[in-house]
């Protein structure tokens, strides 16, 4: 009993020093990047030391194809995180940019046929299933 307690103790010894050495690294508020104000500015250097390690793990390997396939996939997920990042901060700065002319869906219809006939709405109802 007391062999597994100490491999116990020992695994989570080794994951609590993983963790934090992840941390010292990748962790902007926590590496030297931290002393640098501009998020905007901390996250680019953030991101060319990616570009850089991937190079690097890739010449290592030895393929340009691996720097390939790993720069798309990172090209990828960058995207996807600034386009996150840019909704969100478009959400906080100006909401009224997801609105459209007090319209608030572009996909619900502003007609409606009645025995084939169009009906016409009032010009300044919003429209919508729950008005």
């Amino acid at each position: 009993m007391i062999r597994i307690y100490q491999i116990m103790h020992y695994l989570v010894d080794m994951f609590n020093t993983i963790y934090d050495w992840w941390n010292i690294v990748m962790n902007s508020e926590r590496n030297p990047l931290k002393n640098i104000q501009d998020l905007h500015v901390r996250h680019l250097i953030m991101q060319i030391l990616a570009w850089m390690w991937c190079i690097i793990f890739s010449l290592w390997i030895g393929s340009i194809w691996v720097f390939g396939f790993t720069a798309v996939l990172h090209l990828l997920l960058i995207f996807g995180i600034v386009m996150t990042v840019g909704v969100f901060e478009a959400a906080k700065r100006k909401p009224s940019f997801f609105l459209r002319n007090g319209y608030h869906t572009p996909s619900r219809s502003r007609s409606i046929w009645i025995d084939g006939k169009k009906v016409k709405l009032d010009d300044d109802d919003t429209g919508g299933e729950h008005q």
